[in-house]
């Protein structure tokens, strides 16, 4: 199988506000670039695969700044076009602790990727020597040029072969140009073999509402008959910078389920759900169904140790965390 990775999405310049300061004392921020997607092209390079991610950039020096991040954690860029019409979006991060919680205040409308067009792009050049396209339900709730450019990658990939995975990753706030989820998402759903969902995610995408993980998994496995596996996390919140997490995963009727880490001193837990994704994608493709699960959420563990958007862990730390080795120890 080819094991290239495509990921589409928007990415986003990130400002967190220095230390553990509010956003009405800060007088700094640390500047991060990232997405959704992205985080999972940069994650899934860092453990050796070829990655390439599809977007849009404002054309200026912030724009390319952003290009510049994903190039230098070896994501290929040459697809990717510089628009004269939008900007590059923005969030705010406010990084809480003990028991307050972190705050996050997005300014991303008329970005330049909202106004992305599926037929600039040349798919059969995208997905040449390609074996996997991951995308996210931020994307479709961005615009109708975005819902258009997902559902147009994912027919196109579906079409030379690829798996095709999605984070439905339900976001109310975005859906703001006249559709609903259900009436975008069924459809791109009904073309994607594997995906992270929560049962928030099954209500609101799906129209399946069940209280248990494992019933609604049969649900959709039903209604959409190309998913052959989802998956999700479980996280238990402590404290803002303390948390537990495990997760669970459906496969083709099985349910699998990974030992729980306890997490009591996050440094950004931003990006932990991309983490996941990512070690499911690697462990999809090189291990089997307890160690691919096993091997994301070690994943997204060793994320959130990391400042910024994305798990920059090589696979040999996530498998020795997998085994409880060297945890914590100075390597030399």
């Amino acid at each position: 199988m080819k094991k290239r990775v495509i990921t589409i999405g928007e990415v986003m310049m990130r400002l967190t506000a220095s230390g553990h300061e509010r956003f009405l004392q800060t007088d700094g921020y640390k500047v991060f670039f990232g997405g959704a997607e992205a985080n999972v092209a940069v994650s899934v390079s860092h453990f050796g695969q070829e990655t390439a991610h599809i977007t849009a950039f404002p054309n200026h020096d912030i724009g390319k700044a952003a290009c510049n991040y994903l190039k230098k954690n070896g994501v290929n860029t040459s697809h990717i076009p510089f628009l004269d019409e939008g900007r590059l979006g923005v969030y705010f991060h406010e990084k809480g602790s003990m028991q307050r919680s972190s705050k996050i205040v997005y300014d991303r409308f008329g970005s330049s990727f909202s106004f992305i067009k599926a037929t600039d792009f040349d798919w059969d050049a995208i997905f040449k020597d390609a074996g996997w396209l991951h995308w996210a339900g931020i994307t479709p709730a961005i615009s109708v040029a975005t819902a258009e450019f997902c559902k147009t990658a994912i027919v196109k990939a579906k079409e030379q072969g690829l798996t095709v995975s999605g984070d439905i990753n339900y976001r109310r706030n975005l859906w703001q140009y006249g559709k609903t989820p259900l009436d975008i998402m069924p459809e791109l759903i009904g073309n994607t073999d594997i995906m992270i969902a929560g049962l928030a995610d099954f209500e609101n995408c799906m129209n399946i509402k069940k209280d248990n993980f494992l019933e609604a998994c049969s649900e959709a496995c039903k209604k959409f008959g190309n998913i052959r596996t989802i998956a999700t996390t479980n996280r238990i919140s402590v404290s803002a910078s303390h948390n537990r997490l495990s997760g669970m995963m459906w496969k083709d009727g099985e349910i699998y389920n990974s030992k729980e880490y306890d997490m009591p001193n996050i440094v950004d837990r931003i990006g932990g759900g991309d983490a996941f994704m990512a070690g499911l994608i690697y462990g999809l493709l090189y291990k089997d169904n307890q160690g691919a699960l096993e091997f994301s959420v070690a994943a997204s563990v060793l994320k959130h140790t990391i400042p910024g958007d994305a798990n920059l862990s090589k696979v040999e730390e996530v498998e020795q965390l997998v085994k409880g080795k060297n945890i914590g120890r100075l390597l030399r």
